[in-house]
């Protein structure tokens, strides 16, 4: 019955930047606006694939949320200079102060988090071909394909996952 997640929906507290961002910086095509609701609802992917809304809420109400845009690991070979050139900066699960995308052992998914305006943390996020190693834990992609053809158990084998 349940064949994956066709929609989610965010608080905003200013609508139009909303939308500059996620239909400008982020090059998301807009489905509909209700002007009367104060919401927009955009495509992500191909039209009628998946959607977001935005929902326009007094600043008091916004709360930060996370969720995540599906991309292929080639395209996350370039995550950094996609965001940069939509002045954004990104950070890893590990927040090591870098910009490079990190792996879950555990999917096997190589990821990247930004911020919209209102401060929710987007991720790009790439599964990989390769079989789940959850003993690796959280690690950069070149300590990831090292630790797969080592075999190694990898810097988080017995650091449980927690989200940031």
């Amino acid at each position: 019955m349940i064949r994956g997640l066709f929609e989610t929906h965010i608080k905003v507290a200013d609508l139009e930047r909303a939308m500059d961002f996620y239909g400008r910086v982020l090059g998301l095509t807009l489905g509909r606006r209700e002007d009367d609701r104060r919401v927009a609802f955009y495509w992500v992917g191909a039209s009628g694939e998946a959607m977001l809304g935005l929902w326009e809420v007094p600043p008091p109400q916004v709360v930060s949320q996370h969720f995540a845009f599906r991309s292929s690991p080639a395209e996350m070979e370039h995550a950094t200079a996609y965001l940069h050139a939509r002045g954004l900066r990104g950070h890893n699960f590990l927040a090591d102060g870098t910009e490079r995308p990190m792996v879950f052992g555990w999917m096997p998914a190589l990821a990247l988090y930004f911020r919209d305006p209102d401060g929710h943390t987007l991720e790009l996020l790439a599964m990989l071909p390769e079989p789940a190693r959850a003993e690796v834990g959280v690690v950069s992609l070149p300590e990831w394909r090292r630790l797969s053809e080592s075999g190694e158990a990898g810097p988080g084998a017995n650091r449980p996952f927690t989200e940031r």
